[in-house]
């Protein structure tokens, strides 16, 4: 992981993301991009003097951007301070969804807050790990010192999504213990039938990452939840995860496992689609 973008909501101060997110890239001598974006006004004309709203809204917006773009040495010298020696600080006008997913594309690695979560609705942190297209690693309000994991849990059904972030986290995984929490298996290529099957364990093997298994017998409304409590007895301090196994709108109707642990979790989750 060479390059790692930052999703930062503000620029006057440090939000777990941008604190985790430099102290990991200083661990693997990483370069970090931090992203702020200026969303575009939302507003409700009155009927009496809308020009001069729209004017005001104008430049309170310009001035957010002229004052977002001067904050660039404050967070490159904080960022080189940490030991982060190649920095960079972008400034995007738009959407925050938009501008991540296009910034992603030349990045290895994106790292989010884990306030981006709205309870009770779909969030913001939910499309973007759909549209990104690279691991997302969601940081919890409460962010651990150390940006070494010393114990990482696996949660494992072979679905693609699941074995992309297992591949994904191999810098993270070697040399560690290693739970793998073996769910119900995923049925997306039914009509194949592989001999031998493919053997999760052995991939790891190979790749330098020994593991023990643990059988998850769980509903899949219950799945998240499972994952949480398995992975909190093992005392891991990062969870790794496939993302939307199911549709994007059962996942949020039926509570899947991903939207559960993205509002619950209180580890670093390590998560790709």
């Amino acid at each position: 992981m060479h390059d790692i973008l930052i999703h930062v909501r503000g620029f006057e101060t440090h939000t777990p993301a941008a604190r985790f997110g430099v102290r990991l890239a200083s661990r693997l001598h990483a370069a970090v991009t931090a992203v702020f974006a200026c969303p575009d006004p939302v507003y409700v004309a009155p009927a009496y003097q809308p020009e001069a709203l729209m004017v005001a809204i104008t430049e309170n917006r310009r001035q957010l951007v002229r004052d977002a773009v001067q904050a660039k040495q404050t967070f490159v010298d904080w960022a080189n301070a940490g030991g982060v020696t190649r920095a960079e600080w972008l400034v995007a006008q738009g959407p925050a969804n938009d501008a991540l997913a296009q910034a992603a594309t030349w990045h290895d690695l994106v790292v989010l807050d884990h306030g981006d979560v709205e309870r009770d609705a779909p969030s913001d942190i939910s499309r973007l790990v759909l549209r990104v297209g690279i691991p997302c690693l969601v940081v919890p309000p409460h962010e651990p010192q150390s940006a070494s994991f010393a114990r990482a849990a696996v949660a494992w059904n072979g679905s693609p999504e699941a074995l992309r972030a297992i591949h994904s986290a191999l810098p993270f995984l070697r040399d560690k213990p290693v739970l793998l929490m073996h769910g119900k298996a995923s049925d997306r290529y039914r009509g194949v039938d592989w001999q031998p099957p493919f053997n999760v364990c052995e991939y790891l093997r190979r790749r330098g990452v020994m593991v023990d298994m643990l059988e998850i017998e769980a509903k899949p409304e219950d799945a998240g939840a499972a994952l949480l409590e398995r992975a909190a007895n093992f005392r891991a301090d990062l969870l790794v995860m496939g993302a939307y196994g199911r549709s994007r709108f059962s996942e949020w109707m039926l509570g899947g496992a991903t939207r559960h642990v993205l509002t619950f979790a209180d580890l670093p989750v390590l998560m790709q689609h």
